[in-house]
């Protein structure tokens, strides 16, 4: 298996990329940080991958998108699986405050997104075989007073994915909506912790489970599905006195 991993150094794409290490993989991991790379390198290839290569990617520079891309499907040989879990989570109140902090938010999580699915998609389709996901989140479904900004770049993912799938499937192309909800990861670190939080292995292998079977869209752990099922049926009447 050929994967690119957008974003390998988060710890959820970290543990992803075990998974298929372990089966013996080839991939090709990007992130900002070399010096992280290649202490993710090292560890998948004692882990049993076939091929580990990197390459410094920052997703915000779009411009950069297509010769990074290029270079993974050279170093692998093609592509079969394309994995974006890159995004920040920025400051809701900072936001509020700051157009260029709301701006930047909506740029990496969503504006980069788009662009790397563009070029993305475009490869898989002529190729009639892959697959594609993305890591959003549960917060795409419903805007929240505690993190709209976020929520809004994920449910514009979340749209941009629906209709990319529905192009890509007479191609023979999945396309993989992953909706995790709180995971213990650094990016969470500041939050308080409940037992709604997953940990970061059990996501990871949850999303290599849903790229094999091709699933469309996945919720992780499996109970976010019923959660944001009630919390997008309430009267917005109602929603909007809830403190969310």
């Amino acid at each position: 298996m050929r994967v690119l991993i957008v974003g390998a150094t988060s710890a959820i794409a970290g543990e992803t990329a075990k998974a298929y290490a372990r089966n013996g993989g080839r991939l090709f991991l990007t992130g900002r940080n070399a010096a992280r790379l290649a202490s993710v390198r090292d560890d998948l290839l004692v882990r049993g991958a076939a091929q580990v290569e990197t390459a410094e990617l920052d997703v915000a520079r779009i411009p950069s998108h297509r010769s990074v891309i290029d270079s993974a499907i050279a170093a692998l040989g093609g592509l079969d699986v394309a994995l974006i879990a890159h995004g920040t989570l920025p400051d809701q109140a900072l936001c509020q405050l700051n157009v260029s902090e709301t701006l930047d938010a909506i740029q990496v999580n969503f504006t980069g997104t788009v662009a790397l699915l563009t070029l993305l998609a475009n490869y898989f389709e002529a190729q009639r075989s892959g697959c594609i996901a993305v890591i959003t989140s549960v917060a795409g479904d419903r805007g929240r007073q505690s993190n709209y900004v976020y929520g809004a770049a994920k449910g514009g993912v979340d749209r941009f994915l629906e209709g990319l799938r529905n192009r890509l499937f007479r191609s023979g192309v999945a396309v993989v909506t992953i909706k995790p909800g709180f995971v213990d990861t650094p990016m969470t670190a500041g939050m308080k912790k409940s037992l709604l939080f997953a940990s970061a292995r059990r996501v990871g292998l949850g999303i290599h489970r849903a790229i094999g079977r091709r699933r469309s869209v996945v919720y992780i752990p499996w109970f976010w599905r019923p959660i944001m099922a009630v919390i997008k049926c309430l009267p917005e009447d109602i929603f909007k006195r809830l403190q969310l």
